[in-house]
This record gives C-alpha cells, structure tokens and sequence, in this order.
C-alpha cells in the first residue's frame, strides 16, 4: 500500500514522538506500508522544519535538519507529478498533495488538513486523518 504523508503529518512526528503522526512514521520505517512524496511536498517540508518557531521544539541542527530531508530522499518513494491540480480553491498548495498521491499510485493521504480531509477521498485515494489511518493499519 502507498500513502501519502502530508506535511503536517511529519512535522506532527518530530515535534511529539508519542502522538499518532509519530506512531504512522514509526510503521513506515518498519514497512507496514511506504510513503510516496514529490520534490515539491519534501521542499515544503524543508520550509515549515526551518521556521524558527518549529525548530525550537523540534530542536533539530541544522545538519539534523538537511540529514533528514536527504533521508526522505531515499526512503520515501520520490515522484515528479506530471498533472497540475485545481481542485482545492482555498489553498491551492493542497493541491500539490493531491496531484502526489495520483502520480505514486497512493491509495491514502494521511493528513490534518481540514481541506483535503473536507475531499474525503479523490479519484480513489481514501483521505484520512492520523487517527483513522492508524485504526485502518490495526484491522488489516
């Protein structure tokens, strides 16, 4: 199964190593499913861990902070969307997620964006929050 990790579902994970964003990455990491982003979501990624309201509780190094990025690079299955989306009108970036999740072949979006949670699911690909993909995980 592939699964699109939304940003605010990483950044969930290093802010809190016992929440349920950082239990989803811990079964990634143990191949319970793997995660699909695109160059775009990782820079994205890379921005919201640099503000410095977010580094001070995430407390990562700057070398800390470039490791991981290059470690997503790697573990994560990295794709280049072809299609440029227009769905979500309220934040456009969403959007990017979206057109992630089609290019990859993700079956799920693991989010708390209240806009793409408000799709339910697109061309397919079920949108879940952390809690429901979690209970999803539990019953397969």
């Amino acid at each position: 199964m592939i699964v699109v990790l939304d940003t605010n579902v990483l950044v969930s994970a290093l802010l809190s190593s016992k929440g349920k964003a950082a239990e989803i990455v811990r079964r990634w990491e143990s191949g319970a499913f793997e995660a699909a982003s695109s160059p775009t979501l990782i820079q994205e990624l890379a921005r919201a861990l640099g503000y410095e309201r977010v580094r001070k509780y995430t407390r990562l190094t700057s070398l800390e902070l470039e490791t991981f990025i290059r470690y997503l690079h790697v573990a994560m299955t990295v794709v280049s969307p072809e299609v440029s989306l227009d769905v979500i009108q309220k934040d456009f970036a969403d959007n990017r997620v979206l057109e992630c999740a089609l290019e990859s072949g993700a079956g799920y979006i693991v989010t708390g964006d209240e806009h793409l949670l408000e799709l339910k699911e697109y061309r397919g690909i079920v949108i879940l929050t952390p809690a429901s993909f979690l209970t999803l995980l539990d019953l397969e």
